[in-house]
């Protein structure tokens, strides 16, 4: 990219813009050095790292950039030699701190920024040599005591030594002060000297190191303190010795690293560099391209970058895909420039990693080359006409013209004869066309409205200019060319009827004839410009249409699930009522248990009952609605599998006591129902086989649990294995077995029984309602 088209288009003022977004000084030279790339996988990486950074601050997060200097001229002076003075370590020192700070950032950012990610890994944390500079120097830059011992020893004497002077001096003060000017300690030349009067210089006796400027004050070391003088500098000789020492030994540790600290404030300078543009691009209001290479630019409500964005007025602009040419035609009115250095501008931004002033979704192309011959470009140095410096720019242009161009031109033949100046153009225009370049051209010359209507890949455009206030809008209308208003501007001014009348009657058919078109096309344009907006509030008010009935749905559904909710929770309560009475009446038997033969695991078995006894509530009753209907027209057989309704409990039919009663098994309980209260689960398929022999032992009549409490482990396990063939003969398919917690060896042992033994399918701990880690429930084959 050639330096005159970023001198034309303005392009450094970009970069000036681009350079206050940096926090480094570094970062601001890679701004201020920008340029526009011409490879497309470059630009994409470069827009790529512009669209991360502006993640980052669309996350309100703050990338710390603090403390970073540019040490690269100290870490050269390092490397062949030289000693850095206390504040260059220091710098080293502090960037060493904000590359540390910086690649932890990187690695707490959770989402997906692969580009930041990697640079934060390639920053080298040397915490050796930046605890070495801090442990020597402090933030202000002076030499600690603690950097050396000899340090701290030198500084010791030395501080003795200024004590003793003073002390001495003190005494002069105070016991020959009449022969002093002050009574004041001060220092010249490095030492200690009192201001003795002109007229005392024998009484004190010593060396004069200084006078007034009237002469009536010495300034005179006295001979008592001359030894001690000689000792501090002799001390503050060897305080500097020690200094550069600790100085040399930190520029060769610097030096050591040179390759790490040059790639730490590389990667620094990008990131900040990255940051400056999302910056400058937020600050813009800007928008990230979609880059190719295929000449094609699509931008909307796009607008100059330098332009305010209160004043600026935004334009859609399409070339490169129907048309490869745009003229710009119509009189001189100040809109058409701005347009074409705009679109310019964009293009050098788009090709430099930075957002483009426009909405989301536009499209920008690599060009090789951007062209321009914009403004007056007289030259009195070089005796050259107006039409001179636009020609000589345009040979240069046609030299260098290609596929891959992109050529703006500005008032093209102008400051010749018009009718010579508009074939000139025209010619000019087919020249660089034919090559495939894309164009964008204005003219004030009537005779290139008719080309861009007969040019296949040209279209016509113009700047609208309102009449009503004589003023341009700024407003780019494609497809519309240009035309004069002199005679409605001549009107709205005051100038005579007559006079405006006689001037178009001098005007050809065709001339007029070209005019009406042009104010057609420009009516019809804003019409449907009108109804496009029309129907985009439409679209918008139905799309707040749709968004509100999804809200009131949304609200509808949520009441609804309360108002289930509190049912639910009215019935729990009725439920929580119904079970403590329940309660209270098993509580009351339990006392009176010693009165019958029923043991305390039926005593469980019933709680469970009880405890039970709930519908599954749900806000949801389809499931409820689906199920088969109480047996109420169908009768039930022996063997059926029903739920009993009242308390939610599944049991067997054992048989008909009469048409409105059966007889159920439900867990231990056998009780007559009402049909009305039964649901019919499972219907028998046929009627219950009667086996021809049946084995029945001692022990036929088992019970469903097993209380093993009180027994040895082996007397229990000996009794578990005969329960559970009884079981299995009286053909049950669950059963418990209470075996208590204790120290829980007894529930291990009937554990590791039901994992060996064939017949036991399942085994499981007692819920709470059965007895809880208390009990084991078995499944039977």
């Amino acid at each position: 990219m050639n330096e005159r088209i970023l001198h034309v288009l303005e392009f450094n003022k970009i970069t000036d813009q681009l350079s206050k977004q940096a926090a480094t000084s570094i970062g601001k030279d890679f701004c201020s050095s920008l340029k526009p790339s011409i490879n497309i996988d470059e630009v994409k990486e470069l827009q790529a790292e512009t669209d991360e950074a502006s993640q980052i601050l669309r996350l309100n997060a703050t990338i710390p950039l603090g403390g970073i200097f540019d040490i690269r001229a100290s870490i050269k002076r390092s490397v062949i030699g030289g000693v850095l003075r206390p504040e260059e370590c220091l710098e080293v020192a502090n960037t060493l701190y904000a590359g540390r700070q910086v690649k932890s950032f990187m690695e707490k950012i959770e989402e997906d920024m692969p580009i930041l990610k990697d640079l934060g890994t390639k920053i080298i944390s040397l915490r050796d040599l930046e605890t070495h500079i801090n442990s020597c120097i402090d933030d202000n830059g002076h030499m600690m005591d603690s950097a050396s011992v000899k340090l701290r020893s030198v500084r010791s004497s030395i501080r003795t030594y200024e004590s003793r002077l003073r002390d001495k001096l003190d005494g002069y003060t105070k016991s020959k002060s009449n022969m002093l000017s002050d009574a004041i300690i001060t220092i010249r030349n490095d030492r200690y000297v009192l201001p003795v009067k002109q007229e005392y210089r024998g009484s004190v006796g010593g060396i004069v190191h200084d006078q007034s400027a009237s002469g009536a004050t010495l300034f005179m070391e006295p001979k008592a303190v001359v030894d001690l003088n000689n000792q501090l500098q002799e001390a503050k000789v060897k305080e500097k010795q020690e200094i550069d020492r600790i100085l040399r030994e930190l520029s060769d540790h610097i030096a050591s690293n040179e390759d790490s600290l040059y790639e730490n404030v590389t990667v620094l300078a990008k990131i900040d560099f990255m940051v400056a543009r999302a910056k400058l691009g937020m600050q813009m209001k800007a928008a990230m391209p979609k880059m190719n290479d295929n000449g094609i630019i699509k931008m909307k409500q796009a607008r100059h970058p330098l332009i305010s964005m209160d004043e600026v007025v935004a334009n859609d602009v399409e070339l490169g895909e129907d048309y490869t040419s745009i003229v710009i035609t119509g009189p001189n009115t100040g809109g058409k420039t701005v347009i074409l250095k705009m679109i310019g501008l964009c293009t050098l931004m788009a090709q430099s990693g930075l957002r483009i002033p426009a909405f989301d979704g536009c499209e920008m192309a690599i060009f090789e080359d951007v062209f321009a011959d914009i403004g007056d470009e007289q030259s009195i140095e070089q005796s050259l006409s107006t039409f001179s410096s636009h020609m000589t720019n345009i040979v240069s242009i046609l030299k260098h013209v290609n596929h891959k161009s992109l050529v703006l031109f500005d008032e093209l033949g102008a400051g010749t004869d018009p009718q010579e100046g508009a074939a000139l153009a025209m010619s000019i225009l087919d020249e660089v066309i034919s090559r495939g370049s894309r164009i964008v051209a204005t003219t004030h010359y009537p005779e290139l409205k008719a080309y861009g209507y007969n040019r296949e890949n040209v279209v016509n455009a113009s700047v609208e200019f309102d009449v009503q206030t004589l003023k341009p809008t700024y407003r780019l209308l494609i497809g519309v060319p240009g035309r004069s208003n002199a005679f409605e501007i001549s009107k709205r001014l005051g100038l005579e009827e007559s006079v405006i009348n006689h001037a178009k009657s001098h005007i050809g058919i065709d001339s007029k004839s070209v005019e009406n078109m042009i104010a057609s096309l420009e009516k019809s344009q804003r019409q449907a410009e009108s109804d496009y907006q029309e129907a985009h509030d439409t679209l918008l008010a139905s799309e707040q249409l749709r968004k509100d009935i999804e809200k009131e749905w949304k609200q509808f559904e949520e009441k609804r699930e309360s108002l289930y909710k509190k049912a639910e929770e009215k019935a729990e309560k009725s439920l929580q009522k119904a079970r403590e009475e329940a309660e209270m009446i098993v509580e009351e038997l339990r006392n009176m248990k010693s009165a019958t033969q029923l043991k305390e695991h039926e005593w469980i078995e019933a709680k469970k009952m009880f405890e039970e006894a709930q519908p599954n509530l749900s806000s949801k009753k389809d499931d409820e609605l689906t199920k088969e209907p109480i047996a109420a027209k169908q009768g039930l057989q022996a063997g059926d599998e029903i739920k009993l309704l009242s308390v939610n409990q599944q049991g067997t039919v054992l048989e008909k006591v009469n048409d409105n009663e059966y007889l159920v098994q439900v867990g231990i309980m056998k009780v007559k129902v009402k049909r009305n209260e039964l649901q019919l689960v499972n219907k028998k398929n046929s009627v219950v086989e009667r086996p021809m022999a049946t084995v029945k032992g001692a022990s036929y009549h088992v019970k469903t649990e097993l209380d093993l409490r009180g027994q040895r482990f082996e007397d229990a396990l000996v009794s578990l294995e005969k329960y559970i063939d009884d079981a299995i003969l009286a053909g049950y398919p669950k059963v418990s077995i209470i075996h208590g917690k204790g120290t829980g060896a007894l529930r291990k042992g009937v554990k590791e029984f039901t994992q060996r033994h064939p017949s036991i399918t399942a085994a499981r701990p007692g819920s709470q309602g059965e007895g809880g880690s208390g009990v084991t429930i078995l499944e039977l084959k």
